[in-house]
C-alpha cells in the first residue's frame, strides 16, 4: 500500500510539472556564434579550424570533404544525431579521446539543446 501511495504522489507531481521547454534554434544560433563560430562555419564546403557544420545532423563523423581530421575523429565512427551531439557537446574530449578540438564543452543542457536545434536547421 505504501508503494502505491508513493507512486500516486509521483504521478501527481509529474502531471502538475510544467512541460519541458522546446529547444530554441534562434537561441542556439546565438550560442553557436559565440561559442563555436570562431572555429566552425555553417556554410556548405567552408571549413575553418574545424569542419563545416552544414548538414551535421545525420552525418557520419570525420566525413567532411577536404577537412583534415585527427585520427581519433576519423576512427570514431559516429552518426551525429541529437543524442550523440548532446553527449559530444557536453565534453568532446571525454567522448572522443584524442580529438584535437580544444573546446571544453557546453555545461548547460538547455543551451546544448538550443545549439542542436540550430544545427538541425542547417540543411
Amino acid at each position: 500500500m505504501r508503494a502505491f501511495a508513493t507512486m500516486a504522489v509521483l504521478a501527481a507531481a509529474l502531471a502538475l510539472a510544467p512541460p519541458a521547454a522546446a529547444a530554441d534554434p534562434e537561441s542556439g544560433q546565438k550560442i553557436f556564434k559565440t561559442q563555436c563560430g570562431a572555429c566552425h562555419a555553417v556554410a556548405a564546403g567552408r571549413n575553418l579550424v574545424g569542419p563545416s557544420q552544414f548538414g551535421i545532423v545525420g552525418r557520419k563523423s570525420g566525413s567532411v570533404e577536404g577537412f583534415r581530421y585527427s585520427a581519433a575523429n576519423k576512427a570514431a565512427n559516429l552518426t551525429w544525431d541529437a543524442a550523440t551531439l548532446d553527449t559530444y557537446l557536453t565534453n568532446p574530449k571525454a567522448m572522443i579521446p584524442g580529438t584535437t578540438m580544444t573546446f571544453a564543452g557546453i555545461k548547460s543542457a538547455e543551451q546544448r539543446a538550443d545549439v542542436i536545434a540550430y544545427l538541425a536547421t542547417l540543411k
